[in-house]
């Protein structure tokens, strides 16, 4: 017992609105419904683990991760509820800032366990699109604060186990404990194609319909790393589940699960940097990076691409270097600063083409072309905000990219359409413009990426010019009865 608040569990319990007596009578019911009908609690309990720092014993902590992540509808963790025996008991790091929501790094040996309880939880939610109250993104500068020092140290290697004979230890949350079997090389291999599958499916279709599939092996990769296996094999393993919680982070963005993409993109980060992979740790914050400008936070894009970039190392490659100019790049157009955005773009140029001996990791195979092109595409549209001059580079390079998209991403060829459509607005050529929102829209009833649909009430926004001219009247109305039953799915909706 710490004798201090425990803040992280006083927050969640304000956000859940029980009192403590109720908190108690429903731990002693969920215990009793997870195989622990010994477990008996009462109000000055709760009091104690609320303003006393107690740290309840198993299987507590996991009973009350379970109730909390099913009251606000958002996984909530161990880790989040300050239930975890290592450093000060409930205090945050940045306590009193409302961009620090809970643990953005942890201790060396808690990552395995960590993502078995997160995903877990996750998984235990059984739906998706629903975000507490409470559920908050951590700021780029906080998110690179917290994280810096840990991703320019180079521990050893070591095996990450959770502890499972300690009866102080808090086991993860969610489901029954994980039996830790030895696996090779082959079955590696077979984890290894199953990431390229999950991949591709995502590129084609979006990341609403794999989204829990691939959590869910994520989750047991997780527990794969709870046994001790040759360190070249467990550091392959690491990789996997890097590569997989990259993806789901990247699935959960493309639903709208903000939060929860963020902390799967902080969990991809610790598992490359625990099998030896800057440059995939790198790629994983790159992605946060995308998430914040997304999200109308380019600032705090270029706080966490800085942090990629550094973080990254010198084994990056010219191609991956490319690839992260292309996000900053994104990041100045936002913001109006197309100077520092064309020289941007030129490094990017550069790099993509600069010769290499050494052939590219497979997250970075997708990176072709036409994404270089659609990336510039992307970033002088949002330059075009600004400066409409730039609405015809935009036409450009969308153009450009929507010739070579060929590989079945039909993702990334609606937002090329969307692109252009929306240069073409901005360049005052409605006609072009709605050909390729017509296009954009055609191929979205199959795809189930609210990114699109986001994408597409931007473009929306820009044809309200045009609202009086017969041509474009029907396609805004078109528009806006598609905008409105993505809403009703939980999609984008029209300004």
């Amino acid at each position: 017992m710490s004798g201090q608040s425990n803040t992280r569990l006083a927050d969640l319990f304000g956000l859940a609105g029980w009192s403590k007596g109720e908190l108690a009578r429903l731990v002693n019911k969920q215990a009793a419904a997870m195989g622990h009908p010994q477990l008996s609690t009462d109000t000055s309990r709760v009091r104690r683990w609320i303003d006393m720092g107690e740290i309840p014993r198993d299987p507590v902590p996991r009973v009350l991760a379970a109730l909390f992540t099913e009251r606000l509808g958002r996984v909530v963790t161990i880790e989040d509820l300050g239930l975890v025996r290592h450093g000060r008991v409930g205090k945050r790091q940045g306590d009193g800032d409302g961009d620090h929501p809970g643990d953005l790094s942890w201790a060396p040996g808690r990552t395995a366990a960590f993502l078995i309880d997160f995903t877990g939880m996750d998984l235990m939610l059984n739906r998706r699109g629903l975000v507490g109250a409470g559920a908050v993104l951590a700021a780029g500068s906080a998110l690179s604060s917290t994280m810096h020092d840990w991703l320019h140290t180079d521990p050893a290697l070591t095996p990450d186990a959770p502890v499972l004979d300690n009866p102080l230890h808090a086991d993860p949350a969610g489901f029954d404990r994980y039996e830790a079997a030895p696996i090779g090389s082959q079955e590696i291999e077979e984890l290894e194609r199953s990431v390229e599958v999950f991949r591709a499916w995502d590129a084609a279709r979006g990341g609403g319909l794999q989204r829990k599939a691939v959590v869910g092996q994520l989750n047991e990769v997780g527990g794969m790393l709870a046994y001790h296996h040759p360190p070249h094999l467990q550091r392959r393993l690491w990789c996997v589940a890097a590569d997989l919680a990259a993806l789901a982070g990247w699935m959960s963005h493309d639903v709208g699960l903000e939060p929860t993409a963020q902390k799967y993109f902080v969990i991809a980060a610790h598992a490359a940097r625990e099998g030896g992979d800057r440059p995939r740790a790198g790629e994983a914050l790159s992605r946060a990076a995308r998430q914040m400008i997304h999200l109308g936070r380019p600032d705090e894009a270029l706080d966490l691409m800085k942090l990629a970039h550094s973080g990254a190392g010198e084994q990056m490659l010219p191609q991956t270097r490319s690839m992260f100019h292309t996000i900053e790049a994104w990041a100045q157009a936002s913001m109006g600063k197309g100077q520092a955005m064309r020289r941007t773009l030129g490094q990017a140029e550069d790099l993509f083409v600069a010769e290499s001996d050494e052939e590219s990791p497979s997250w970075m195979k997708t990176f072709k072309d036409e994404d270089l092109y659609g990336m510039q595409a992307l970033s002088y549209r949002s330059l075009a905000e600004f400066d409409p001059a730039a609405a015809a580079h935009a036409q450009y390079y969308a153009e450009k990219a929507l010739a070579l998209r060929n590989d079945g991403r039909e993702r990334s060829k609606i937002f090329d359409y969307l692109s252009m459509a929306s240069a073409s607005f901005i360049a005052n050529d409605p006609d072009q413009g709605a050909a390729y929102a017509g296009e954009a829209l055609k191929r979205m009833g199959s795809n189930s990426s609210h990114r699109t649909w986001d994408r597409m009430e931007q473009m929306y926004r820009l044809t309200a010019r045009f609202a009086g001219d017969p041509r474009i009247s029907g396609l805004r109305a078109e528009l806006k009865t598609a905008l409105d039953r993505a809403k009703g799915k939980g999609g984008g909706t029209p300004a």
